[in-house]
């Protein structure tokens, strides 16, 4: 007897497991209309899951706008702190600037190492054989244009006028690899600023090298590269880029640092040409003549 209720279970169980087999092949086959217990299983399954994910959705939505509403007020809580720290920043600078103009005043002192004047020009001309060393613009002689004077882009320093026209100026850029067009530079440091010569450019790596740094200073990676003012023809405070990495000389006297220039001198259109306001010191001799 339990034999055969037991060979009975196994009929049942094939029988169903075949016409469950061929439900799914009926249903699975090509056809324009489905029957009506397809229909009636879709529509309570869409049903059930409408009741469900309605919800659920409007739960998650609540949760979801609760998180927004705590991140919102952690921004606003820090936006206020940065505001206040703006506010003192705009009264510390405030009471500079008031202590500068004081003291100059005392001095009889009226110019400073980062007055100029931008004369506003076009690149007019690049040589394909020389597109990283010279381009020509539309300012000469009769803008003021004259030998020396720096050139920048809106991000930073790009060169200085090689040759002047009466109507056009070729400009050097530091790109280039001539040696003897030395800018004089600050690498600013968290603790101290370290001074440097721009002395040539790295083709490979496209960055400007940056030489003659004392041996005993620590120049940090990331460190902003400014003009210094001090070489007598660019004034200071012109962007130069970002320190990426440094390296000691063969004779492990000085070190040399790789910047990365923040201005891009393959794209150039629109330019500044600096007139300093101070003027340069007279030249003692011919080696004077190379440092800006």
């Amino acid at each position: 007897m339990p034999q055969f209720f037991l060979n009975k279970r196994l009929i049942i169980l094939l029988v169903s497991v075949i016409v469950l087999v061929g439900l799914i092949g009926f249903s699975l086959r090509e056809r324009d209309n489905i029957s009506w217990p397809e229909q009636f299983g879709k529509d309570m399954v869409g049903f059930g899951q409408s009741l469900v994910s309605k919800p659920v959705n409007y739960v998650g939505g609540v949760f979801e706008n609760l998180k927004d509403l705590q991140n919102t007020y952690k921004e606003n809580e820090k936006l206020k702190t940065r505001l206040d720290e703006l506010v003192k920043l705009e009264t510390q600078v405030r009471d500079l600037k008031q202590d500068n103009d004081e003291l100059r005043d005392v001095l009889d002192k009226k110019e400073s190492l980062t007055d100029y004047n931008p004369i506003q020009a076009t690149v007019i001309a690049r040589n394909p054989d020389r597109w990283q060393e010279l381009l020509t613009i539309d300012k000469g002689e009769v803008n003021g244009i004259k030998s020396d004077m720096a050139v920048i882009s809106s991000k930073g320093l790009i060169g200085k006028v090689k040759s002047v026209n009466k109507f056009s100026s070729t400009i050097e850029l530091i790109s280039t690899n001539n040696t003897k067009n030395r800018i004089s530079t600050i690498i600013q440091g968290e603790k101290q600023d370290v001074n440097g010569w721009i002395e040539g450019y790295d083709v490979e790596k496209k960055q400007i090298l940056i030489k003659k740094i004392v041996n005993d200073v620590k120049v940090e990676k990331g460190s902003k590269v400014i003009t210094s003012g001090l070489g007598g023809v660019f004034p200071k405070g012109l962007v130069v880029g970002e320190v990426t990495d440094v390296q000691p000389d063969q004779y492990g006297l000085t070190q040399t640092a790789y910047v990365k220039p923040s201005a891009d001198f393959y794209h150039l259109e629109h330019v500044m040409v600096i007139d300093r306001d101070m003027p340069p010191p007279e030249e003692d001799d011919e080696a004077e003549g190379d440092a800006q």
